[in-house]
């Protein structure tokens, strides 16, 4: 039975809407009226939280090791700066915490970010309700541990790993920390259309046999809602995505963000989506009871029958709608060769009153 988690002023679990995180990162282009500006349009477009990325450079990106490499990859491949330089450019600076934390309180929306080097952690540790675990840290048991051990709840992405790198990294943050969410992800950010094919939501399926008692999310960077809709049907409870004003702007994590108004179109049908959900009672509902009587079958008389007339299968056909006083389609037998006691005009249904039984 998974227990509820509370970050914020929110509740996440079962019984609760779908959690959303605007995940900000470096959208904010080294601006902090910018990153305000996105914090604001992320409240408006529906989003429960933003996550910043707090990291020190210096202690998070090799610029000898990433030139070293020979070449640039994946989404890396277009960026135009270093590697290093980019990063760089994302830091989040610790001059700006206080106020981007007030912000967030000022219009009722919870701040938090992903720390990506151990001193990050007690640093930013006094400012969140939570924090998240990117998917590159997965294998890091110092980091899992300095984390689980500030016993807030912690968003665990596990992009690029196998099962068995999220058991023992799972089995590392429950010895400590109960309150933890799993998010399937997968660590491909160049925003391209087969892209699709790799998300595996089906993961989310393993997740919850292997792991029943947690609740599990999603970290998605592919466009649009769609694998947002899928995960929130396999029981996803919190959803991560990239946001930014405009997709075209120039940096690394514009491209495969959200806008405004994808972000708020996400969120819209992922409601109604937790509406059609509903119940796993299988019921006739209220506003489909009418229709009991309109699409069910009466047995009907094709020819008018007067009193003391024989049944005959030859007199009868299997007709809409069925009142809830006619004789059931499936007692048939029952009443073939069985004496009218009142007359019956053609087109009428047969009743128990019309038996002489």
């Amino acid at each position: 039975m998974r227990k509820d988690i509370k970050i914020g002023s929110r509740f996440i679990g079962d019984k609760y809407p779908t959690y959303f995180i605007a995940d900000i990162a470096a959208n904010h282009d080294g601006n902090i009226e910018r990153a305000k500006k996105l914090i604001k349009l992320a409240k408006e477009s529906g989003a429960d939280a933003v996550k910043f990325q707090h990291h020190d450079v210096t202690k998070y990106v090799s610029d000898y090791g990433f030139k070293n490499l020979g070449s640039k990859f994946s989404h890396q491949a277009a960026w135009k700066k270093s590697i290093f330089e980019v990063y760089k450019d994302a830091e989040v600076p610790r001059s700006w915490t206080v106020e981007l934390k007030d912000y967030c309180e000022k219009i009722d929306i919870t701040f938090f970010t992903t720390p990506y080097d151990l001193d990050t952690v007690d640093y930013i540790d006094e400012f969140v309700p939570a924090f998240k675990i990117g998917s590159g840290d997965i294998a890091w048991k110092a980091m899992l541990t300095k984390v689980a051990k500030t016993k807030k709840p912690v968003l665990f992405a596990t992009g690029a790993s196998t099962m068995q790198e999220v058991i023992d990294a799972i089995k590392i943050l429950k010895s400590i920390n109960e309150n933890i969410i799993l998010m399937q992800c997968n660590t491909n950010y160049t925003g391209k259309e087969e892209n699709f094919k790799y998300i595996n939501l089906n993961v989310l399926k393993t997740y919850e046999t292997l792991f029943p008692d947690t609740i599990l999310g999603l970290s998605d960077h592919t466009h649009g809602g769609v694998t947002v809709l899928g995960a929130v049907a396999l029981g996803a409870k919190v959803i991560e995505k990239h946001f930014t004003d405009d997709t075209k702007r120039d940096g690394p994590d514009h491209p495969f963000s959200m806008d405004p108004k994808s972000w708020k179109k996400m969120v819209d049908d992922t409601r109604l989506l937790e509406q059609a959900m509903g119940s796993s009672m299988k019921k006739v509902e209220e506003n489909e009871a009418e229709t009991v009587v309109l699409q069910r079958r009466a047995i009907r008389l094709i020819k008018k029958k007067s009193s003391g007339d024989i049944l005959n299968i030859k007199d009868i056909q299997f007709q809409r709608p069925c009142p809830e006083a006619a004789v059931s389609v499936n007692d048939i037998d029952d009443i073939i060769g069985k004496r009218l006691k009142k007359d019956v005009e053609k087109g009428d249904c047969i009743r128990k009153e019309h038996i002489l039984w």
